[in-house]
């Protein structure tokens, strides 16, 4: 069998992923804190033909080789942490990082998740969950009869009670960064989950060793730029087709090798 029908069947493999994930990044343009991914493509292993620098006689050497390469594969999926536009809602739970860093969420497991997503709310004992109602690690519960919540950039959380206009410290608002946050795993629901690729979470108050802000009534827009998405869906989609278009041309050169 010709190579090339095999070597263009991983062509088009690999250009199927690339949509899938450019599919991905455009259905997710306007999930918060979303991060773009990109897929990250690799040539196979080569047929040694002939090799560089092998003696061509007693005297003379052969200036290149023959290799003949077998194709090519999708070998990671790489996300960029570039930061979105913070865009305003005006409430007061809607929480935004101005710079590096995760926000902490206590899983139902006992384990840690991180994201950028930061809305926020209250479930009925009063904590700040998440949109899936998983609380945050700090554990800050706003009071029942809080009437104002203030969030300020280093993340105090305070609190205005009925009755007294002086505002009471109700938890401190910690995020955490990461040495490799691309090295993250993505389980789903806007949450990230540390590897042995991403390092150990460096946790603190925002402002702080490298910590970004927090922003009170914003939120993160995804970092997807939708020109820059479709023009490489027309790119993968007219790679696919030359790739399909070397298969149907290696079958009608073995179609006419059988005619011999």
């Amino acid at each position: 069998m010709m190579n090339s029908l095999w070597i263009a069947k991983t062509g088009m493999t690999s250009q199927q992923n690339k949509m899938d994930v450019t599919s991905h990044n455009l259905a997710n343009v306007s999930t918060t804190g979303y991060k773009r991914q990109n897929a990250i493509f690799e040539d196979l292993m080569y047929q040694n033909m002939r090799q560089v620098g092998a003696q061509a006689d007693e005297q003379n050497m052969l200036p290149t080789g023959m290799h003949l390469g077998l194709g090519v594969r999708t070998v990671a999926t790489t996300r960029n942490f570039t930061q979105g536009t913070p865009t305003e809602t005006s409430k007061e739970l809607d929480v935004a990082i101005n710079g590096n860093g995760f926000f902490q969420i206590q899983m139902p497991d006992g384990t840690t998740a991180y994201t950028r997503d930061g809305t926020f709310t209250r479930d009925a004992n009063g904590q700040m969950v998440t949109s899936s109602g998983y609380p945050l690690l700090d554990g800050i519960t706003i009071p029942a009869d809080a009437t104002k919540v203030s969030i300020s950039k280093s993340g105090l959380v305070s609190a205005t009670i009925a009755g007294n206009p002086a505002p009471q410290q109700i938890g401190q608002l910690n995020t955490a960064s990461f040495i490799n946050p691309a090295g993250l795993e993505p389980i789903g629901e806007n949450l990230y989950r540390e590897s042995a690729a991403s390092g150990a979470p460096q946790a603190g108050q925002p402002g702080t060793n490298n910590l970004g802000t927090v922003m009170q009534g914003f939120l993160e827009s995804s970092n997807v730029n939708v020109v820059e998405e479709l023009v490489s869906m027309i790119q993968t989609q007219r790679a696919y087709e030359m790739n399909s278009k070397a298969i149907s041309t290696s079958d009608q050169m073995l179609a006419k090798l059988s005619q011999l």
